[in-house]
C-alpha cells in the first residue's frame, strides 16, 4: 500500500526534473504531495514551474553567505546557509527532500538524515564528486570513452555524492556521442529512476543498513 509522501524539492536550474515529477504526480504514477520547492538562485526558471502549479517557493542564496578568504577567494558559509533551509524545512515535517538539480551545498542535520534524496547523472561511484555536475559530468563520461553510462538515485549525506545507493539505471555512450546528447540520453533514464526510487519511499520499501548502505525490501510488492 502506497502512503502518499509530502515532499519537498530543492533545484537551482530550470526545473526539469520538478515538471517531471509533478507530471509523474498528475498521472497517479507518484504518490506525493509536494509542498516546498527551495531554489539557490532567484532566477531560476524552476520557480516559475513551482508557481505554475501552486506550489510555495523560497530561494535562499548561497551568494548571500559569503566571506572573504585568506588569498583574496570567496568562501562560503555553508552551515549558516544550511541553517536557513533547516528553518524552512525542519518546521515542515517532511517525509522527503527531493534534490533535483540543486547545485550547492546543503549540511543535512540529524533529524533528515535518510529523507534526503539525490539523483546523480552518473553511474556511482564513476564520474562523481566535488565540482562534478550537469555538462561536466557528461563530457567527462565522453573524454573517458566509456562504453557504459546512467543515473543513480542514492540518500545525500555530507559528502559529495557519496550516500547509499538506491538504484541506478543505465544507458549506452556511442563513439559518435556528444556531452549534449549523452545529457538527453542520461535525462531519459533519470525521469524513470527518481519516481522508482520515490516510490519506493512511499511502499516503505528502502531500508538503511548502518549509515552506508541501502537494501530494499522486496516482501508486499505489488507486481503490476
Amino acid at each position: 500500500m502506497r502512503n502518499r509522501l509530502k515532499t519537498a524539492v530543492m533545484i537551482s536550474g530550470n526545473g526539469s526534473t520538478l515538471r517531471n515529477l509533478l507530471a509523474c504526480r498528475e498521472s497517479g504514477e507518484l504518490p506525493i504531495d509536494i509542498a516546498l520547492v527551495i531554489s539557490s538562485r532567484a532566477e531560476a526558471r524552476g520557480l516559475r514551474v513551482a508557481a505554475g502549479a501552486g506550489i510555495p517557493t523560497a530561494v535562499v542564496d548561497p551568494g548571500d553567505f559569503t566571506m572573504p578568504g585568506r588569498t583574496g577567494e570567496t568562501l562560503y558559509r555553508w552551515a549558516d546557509m544550511s541553517n536557513e533551509i533547516d528553518k524552512l524545512l525542519l518546521p515542515g515535517k517532511f517525509d522527503l527532500v527531493c534534490m533535483a538539480g540543486y547545485l550547492a551545498r546543503y549540511l543535512i542535520p540529524p533529524e533528515l538524515y535518510g529523507k534526503v534524496i539525490n539523483i546523480h547523472p552518473s553511474l556511482i561511484p564513476m564520474f562523481c564528486g566535488d565540482g562534478m555536475f550537469g555538462m561536466r559530468v557528461h563530457r567527462a563520461v565522453v573524454e573517458a570513452g566509456v562504453k557504459i553510462t546512467g543515473c543513480t538515485v542514492h540518500i545525500a549525506n555530507n559528502e559529495y555524492d557519496s550516500g547509499p545507493i538506491i538504484l541506478q539505471r543505465a544507458c549506452p555512450v556511442y563513439c559518435h556521442d556528444s556531452p549534449e546528447t549523452v545529457a538527453e540520453r542520461v535525462f531519459v533514464e533519470e525521469c524513470e529512476a527518481y519516481p522508482a526510487a520515490i516510490r519506493l519511499f512511499a511502499e516503505g520499501r528502502v531500508h538503511m543498513s548502518g549509515r552506508s548502505r541501502v537494501f530494499i525490501d522486496d516482501e508486499g510488492r505489488d507486481d503490476e
